[in-house]
């Protein structure tokens, strides 16, 4: 809503240092750390008394919240505060994106060849050039490959040289966790790289263990079956009912599986997701057995491509525009799409496909935008590593000021919706505020790791004004505070009329174990169904 009157969005967006000490100087006297006076007493009782909840006693706690259509400021604590955001951040990487890159961005991933063709006979390599596409499935490999068939091609005396050269060599982000290497969520990036599944767990096979007979060893697939993966140890199959504790675990830095543990005779399979070492050349021992399946031969296997090999394009493939990948992204946190956008944003705006140069690009679209300090601490795109920081004033000021743009609505609709039990509409808060006010009426990203949970999106109040929030919850340890996170979303969805019920509902509540609160692999594993 370009022109509308904001006293709060004139002092994050440049105002000269007196004028805004003069405005800082207006609002003193708050009981609130950090925070303007309140200008609704009823919602600054109801806050305060759902963050005077005991399994806050210990954190650190950064709220803001605004009315979106003014921007004045309706409730805040700390909200200057550096706080990890962990997935939160995915808000601030996916807005970058549709405006620098624009919401009808597509990747482009090409099937070229290398040498002299004669008939049905390439002498020389097919090369598979990435173009740092996200949501590249084994399916798309191998609809490429029908196309190459169809283009006559039968037979390729060299290789296929898998091409992941838009994007530097760095895999991993910086400060992500070596000990999440091996999970879903911690994918290796690449300018190529291939998904299995319909959310683009990109870099990822899928293991399935099924039981045979007692005593025996239990069946391992892989899917794709290309995976590069050895194997050691086993599974054993156990008596009928004796339960399972079967496990595949990725040894660090190599594509073996290491098998352990038993399955029970006649019980379901057990399924994971894991991770690759070297994505590239992963999708190109995909897409070479695509291309055995349609009857092309590649006689000397696969091998990373140098990128600068002469090659004349045969086939491609596009993404979908930008706009609709960003739905599985925030829907789902998916990690690895992130990375792919700040590597993407980094390649096109400043000539290199790395983190450095892509962190630098979204750090400057925050600028122009007026949200330039304080400065935080951003070094990936989706928030797995604790190096970022961001305040939540920031944080509510990246929501407020996309209302203004051209790709709000699709990045509006992108974001998870409370208590929707479609996969795609509440994504990470499909089970969360059901049966509340906040139900189809939040729009929200969520981000969590060990002793942070976050919170940042948009309600509507019973009045019809649309609210902006940011609540970043930081070093708790033990109970999960994702209720109390639950109950302000609540709060600000209801108005002050059922307070006391949500702050009886907030206490009562504790994160059910499939969350991933009792267990020890939980690093934003809420980015996956499946992790």
């Amino acid at each position: 809503m370009p022109g509308r009157p904001s006293r709060h969005r004139a002092y994050r967006r440049g105002l000269p240092f007196a004028a805004a000490a003069l405005a800082a100087s207006l609002l003193a006297g708050s009981a609130q750390a950090d925070g303007p006076a309140p200008v609704d007493a009823a919602l600054t009782a109801d806050l305060d008394a759902l963050l005077s909840d005991a399994r806050l006693a210990n954190a650190q706690t950064g709220i803001e919240v605004l009315d979106a259509a003014t921007g004045q400021v309706l409730y805040a604590r700390q909200p200057q505060a550096l706080l990890t955001p962990a997935s939160t951040l995915k808000t601030v990487t996916s807005a970058a994106a549709l405006d620098l890159l624009g919401a009808d961005y597509r990747f482009t991933t090409e099937v070229r060849t290398s040498g002299k063709r004669y008939g049905g006979t390439v002498v020389g390599d097919l090369v598979l050039r990435g173009g740092g596409d996200p949501t590249l499935l084994a399916a798309d490999l191998d609809d490429l490959a029908a196309r190459v068939a169809a283009s006559g091609i039968t037979t390729v005396t060299g290789r296929v040289l898998a091409d992941g050269s838009r994007y530097d060599t760095t895999p991993l982000g910086p400060g992500w966790a070596w000990d999440d290497e091996p999970y879903s969520y911690s994918p290796q990036i690449s300018g190529l790289t291939v998904a299995n599944d319909p959310e683009y767990l990109m870099d990822t096979v899928r293991v399935t263990i099924a039981p045979g007979a007692a005593g025996e060893a239990a069946k391992v697939t892989l899917d794709p079956a290309e995976a590069p993966m050895t194997f050691s140890g086993k599974v054993t199959t156990g008596a009928a009912g004796s339960g399972t504790t079967a496990d595949a675990e990725r040894r660090r830095g190599e594509n073996e599986l290491v098998l352990s543990g038993s399955i029970a005779a006649g019980s379901a399979p057990v399924t994971s997701w894991v991770t690759v070492e070297d994505p590239s050349v992963y999708a190109g021992k995909v897409f070479a057995g695509a291309l055995a399946r349609h009857g092309v031969s590649v006689v000397r296997g696969v091998q990373a491509a140098g990128g600068t090999e002469d090659s004349q394009p045969l086939v491609s493939r596009q993404s979908q525009p930008l706009a609709q990948l960003i739905v599985p992204m925030l829907k789902i946190s998916n990690n690895g799409m992130a990375e792919h956008l700040t590597k993407e944003i980094g390649k096109v705006k400043g000539g290199r496909g790395d983190w450095a140069t892509g962190v630098a690009q979204v750090q400057g679209f925050l600028k122009a935008n007026g949200l330039g300090t304080p400065a935080g601490r951003q070094v990936d795109g989706s928030g797995l590593s604790r190096y970022d920081l961001i305040t939540p004033a920031k944080m509510a000021g990246l929501l407020e000021l996309a209302q203004d743009k051209p790709w709000f609505g699709a990045w509006y609709d992108a974001l998870p919706v409370a208590g929707n039990p479609a996969r795609m509409v509440g994504g990470t808060l499909a089970a969360r505020m059901r049966g509340t006010a906040a139900e189809n009426n939040v729009h929200a990203k969520s981000g969590s790791m060990g002793g942070v949970d976050n919170l940042v999106g948009y309600a509507t109040a019973p009045d019809g004004r649309r609210l902006v929030f940011a609540v970043l919850i930081n070093d708790y340890a033990g109970t999960s505070p994702r209720p109390v996170l639950d109950a302000i979303a609540v709060r600000l969805a209801t108005g002050p009329a059922a307070t006391a019920g949500t702050q009886q509902r907030a206490r009562s509540l504790t994160v059910p174990a499939q969350d991933g609160y009792s267990g020890t692999r939980w690093e934003d594993c809420e980015a996956v169904s499946h992790c």
